[in-house]
């Protein structure tokens, strides 16, 4: 009966190894939000306003988000909920098809 030398075990390695690419290949498909920078926001919500995704409300000076209902005083702001919530619509139906 020969025994495995622990040491010479790769089985160990293996997984652990799998389990990094796993976790590599998840950041690499992650949206990233927080490196939005105030330009970069204004121009996003721009665009959103033009497209009807974000109505400006001048009175009370914040910006509905449309398809949420959410409700916003900063661009910024904005821009990371949109992109996000666009990320996060984008996985559901993703994994429905």
């Amino acid at each position: 009966m020969t025994d495995l030398n622990p040491i010479d075990d790769t089985a160990d390695d293996y997984s652990r190894f799998e389990a990094r690419l796993v976790a590599h290949d998840q950041d690499a498909t992650r949206v990233v939000t927080a490196d939005i920078g105030d330009t970069t926001a204004r121009q996003l919500v721009t665009e959103l306003i033009d497209n009807g995704v974000v109505t400006p409300v001048p009175g009370k000076r914040v910006f509905v988000h449309e398809p949420s209902g959410t409700t916003f005083d900063s661009s910024t702001q904005l821009a990371v909920f949109h992109q996000g919530w666009t990320a996060a619509r984008d996985d559901v139906t993703g994994e429905e098809s």
